[in-house]
């Protein structure tokens, strides 16, 4: 794989996006970053409170995520955990790299994802908004350069599946 891409980890809360994305990280030897980490005070604050964000509430986070991507973009590449739930979301972040982002779309079935969701502990976001992240996916299309990878299995095996996915993707 191209060690000038950035690989952007997607999906809705609870696929593993973080689990997974430093997986990858170590296994390319690549920076990893937590998508969740470059959220403002208020976003992290509305989410607690178990209310969605809108579009004009990801903006400032589209843009910080955008910004280390932009860094990572070319001297080497990276890895970034982002729910990238839109496809406007997504072109938003493809435009801040130019050497090129690619994206990981790690889905699944909802029954699976809500007992992640609800056996995880220490992080902010409720199982209570499951519901509205999947109402708001638009899921990765052909036209945009990534690959999907269902979440069942280990993180292990999900992670090696990415990266399989990310080799053929790249040859």
């Amino acid at each position: 794989m191209s060690s000038q891409r950035v690989i952007v980890v997607m999906g809705v809360a609870g696929t593993g996006k973080t689990t997974v994305g430093r997986l990858l990280a170590g296994a390319l030897g690549v920076p990893y970053a937590e998508g969740d980490a470059f959220h403002p005070a208020a976003n992290v604050a509305k989410m607690s409170a178990g209310t969605p964000l809108e579009d004009a509430d990801r903006r400032p986070w589209l843009d910080a995520v955008g910004d280390w991507i932009r860094d990572r973009s070319g001297p080497g590449g990276g890895v970034v955990a982002a729910s990238c739930l839109k496809r406007a979301y997504r072109d938003r972040l493809r435009a801040a790299a130019p050497g090129g982002a690619v994206f990981v779309h790690l889905t699944g079935e909802r029954p699976l994802i809500a007992r992640r969701m609800a056996a995880r502990t220490g992080h902010f976001m409720p199982a209570s908004l499951l519901d509205s992240q999947f109402a708001v996916l638009e899921p990765l299309q052909a036209d945009e350069p990534g690959v999907t990878v269902d979440v069942a299995g280990t993180p292990e095996e999900i992670a090696d599946r990415a990266l399989a996915a990310l080799r053929e993707f790249e040859s």
